[in-house]
């Protein structure tokens, strides 16, 4: 695979702020890369500043083998589609859709061509002739991404392009973007703050926090095997239960035969002397005998259920399938396997174990 986008050291000041703080990523043709953290975490100002919206502090951004860094962008042959998704409400869908091409001088009969193309492929050949006011939301959308597909560009940019759309739309339009990166094979960097988009869509997600990459993997990879205590905490639901080592070890010391090993190997690799014991709700199952809890909360969903318990060592929320008959105050009893366990040092938050 060939690199189509290349991110080197890049660094963002704004006056003593530091918003990027040496990003390096590299993108293969025909990637779906995700940008994914919390708000302020510095994901969109770097896909600004891929789009040429802003400019870096120092370091460079490279599409293929050509430099961007300080290019215009309307030189940089990338597509954007907005949160706002951007559309002039005087012009119909069909000239909308257009516009890019027009001003890139682009023959006439070449876009019309072009419009046809992507209002097939959008399923938005109906609604040409109409203005943006007369739209829903994901007939917006679908707009605002035929006006970028019209340009058959090198690299695609979305900036939370479903936040502004309800559930049952996003999960729609999300579905549709993935299929349609599946028919171009166009190489795409898309933000998200939502953890399900990030998931669901990319081949590689880079989590994001405070102007750094804590991980960059494949879902997988990130779900598996985070690399830090945050990206473990930011990426699941519910999040991954967190437990002092050292509350966990003499608590689990009976039914964990292992248990001691495991701890002790933690506390060794500990720069604070203390882990940080990481448990997903779906490996905690109930058992008719392991660490008693009270139940505090019962969350269903349909398909399966989030229950809570208070424990000895402290609260724990297990994912179960079903409805299970339960009901707040009914003790139980909890188990995992200690090879199921995530450790992290207190201190670093880097991964401990599994290694």
């Amino acid at each position: 695979m060939t690199t189509a986008l290349s991110i080197r050291n890049v660094r963002k000041t704004i006056g003593q702020h530091e918003i990027l703080k040496g990003i390096d990523i590299e993108i293969e043709s025909g990637e779906f890369l995700i940008l994914v953290g919390a708000s302020g975490c510095g994901k969109s100002t770097l896909l600004n500043m891929i789009a040429g919206l802003d400019a870096p502090t120092s370091g460079s951004i490279h599409l293929g083998t050509r430099e961007i860094t300080h290019l215009p962008s309307k030189d940089r042959d990338i597509a954007m589609v907005f949160q706002s998704y951007a559309l002039y409400p005087n012009m119909s869908v069909a000239q909308n859709i257009a516009f890019g091409l027009e001003m890139r001088k682009v023959p006439k009969p070449a876009r019309d061509a072009a419009v046809q193309r992507v209002a097939a492929m959008l399923q938005i050949g109906h609604l040409l002739d109409r203005k943006p006011g007369a739209l829903s939301g994901g007939q917006r959308q679908r707009v605002a991404m035929g006006r970028a597909l019209a340009r058959d560009p090198k690299l695609f940019l979305f900036d939370e392009p479903l936040s502004n759309l309800d559930a049952k739309l996003r999960v729609e339009m999300r579905a549709e973007i993935k299929l349609l990166h599946q028919r171009t094979q166009t190489t795409t960097v898309y933000v998200t703050h939502d953890q399900v988009e990030a998931m669901t869509l990319g081949d590689r997600i880079a989590v994001m926090k405070e102007g750094v990459v804590e991980q960059l993997g494949t879902p997988d990879d990130i779900y598996t095997r985070p690399a830090t205590r945050f990206v473990a905490e930011f990426i699941g639901s519910p999040a991954m239960n967190m437990l002092a080592a050292s509350a966990v070890g003499p608590a689990l010391h009976a039914q964990a035969t292992d248990w001691a090993a495991i701890a002790g190997q933690a506390l060794q690799a500990c720069a604070g002397g203390e882990a940080i014991v990481g448990l997903r709700p779906e490996d905690l199952s109930f058992a008719a005998s392991g660490l008693q809890g009270r139940l505090v909360m019962i969350e269903p969903t349909g398909p399966e259920t989030y229950v809570t318990s208070e424990t000895a060592i402290g609260r724990l929320t297990a994912r179960v399938p079903g409805s299970p008959t339960l009901k707040i105050g009914d003790e139980v009893h909890l188990a995992w396997q200690p090879q199921r366990m995530h450790l992290f040092d207190a201190a670093s938050g880097q991964r401990l174990r599994p290694a």
